[in-house]
């Protein structure tokens, strides 16, 4: 198993891609700590992976929930070699003067800080294991943003820039950081990525700028989540993955 004795941290992992890397995670011999501000979510993922798993409610935005994130999972697996920055949120598809102040921040603060913050909780652990990785989960629109989401975009932006800034930094200390970009995906916030009702037809004009004719699902992401914690990739940091189906060819 790829993972054997590792220790993983997911935020976001109720629902989605996160949902996925916990379950694919802990099918490769990871202990996984399933974290979401859906505490009820968590459970139920930790729930059906079974001993393996251990749940957390956190607000990914707030320093005091991610350090007792951290030490929870120190606690109960006995240390830390893997967290994935999974936790997202955008605001809907619109003009970007139409987006509310409030909106905005949030945006910066799951998208953004949160990154900042599990580095602050998880790298002194990660030293302790002689080493781990920190992986991003981005976006193309990080890439190739669209009109729309112009903030989204700009945050993603953002977590590809301190991906590689942090890679460049931790390499010292064995300590691999990379992104995971997906295209868009069949997720919680599909709608509210397009900006219109989740239609065959609205589907239809998404699907036409992606090269490979789909949607990303949480397996694809799962896998590139897998790889890139996996000694497989031990010669691989500071890189923006794209799971797009060729979109940002």
């Amino acid at each position: 198993m790829k993972l054997e004795s590792k220790v993983a941290i997911v935020t976001g992992g109720a629902s989605g891609f996160g949902k996925a890397i916990c379950e694919t995670y802990a099918k490769e011999g990871a202990k996984v700590v399933v974290a979401d501000i859906n505490g009820q979510g968590a459970r139920d993922v930790a729930k059906a992976i079974g001993t393996a798993a251990a749940h957390v409610a956190v607000d990914v935005s707030k320093k005091a929930e991610v350090d007792a994130l951290v030490a929870e999972a120190v606690k109960t697996f006995g240390g830390l070699d893997i967290i994935v920055n999974n936790a997202g949120y955008t605001h809907k598809n619109q003009p970007m003067l139409d987006v509310g102040e409030e909106e905005f921040d949030r945006v910066y603060a799951v998208n953004v800080k949160a990154i900042y913050l599990a580095a602050l909780a998880a790298v002194p652990e990660l030293e302790k294991r002689g080493g781990g990785v920190i992986i991003n989960t981005a976006s193309t629109a990080g890439l190739r943003p669209r009109p729309g989401l112009t903030w989204y975009n700009s945050s993603k932006g953002a977590a590809i820039t301190m991906t590689k800034s942090m890679a460049a930094e931790l390499a010292a200390k064995k300590i691999r950081v990379c992104a995971i970009c997906p295209v868009i995906g069949e997720t919680g916030m599909t709608e509210l990525f397009m900006g219109l009702p989740d239609t065959p037809a609205n589907r239809a004009k998404f699907l036409a700028t992606i090269p490979l004719g789909r949607f990303s699902t949480p397996a694809d992401v799962a896998n590139a989540a897998l790889f890139l914690a996996s000694p497989e990739s031990s010669m691989i940091t500071g890189v923006a993955l794209e799971v797009d189906g060729g979109r940002c060819v």
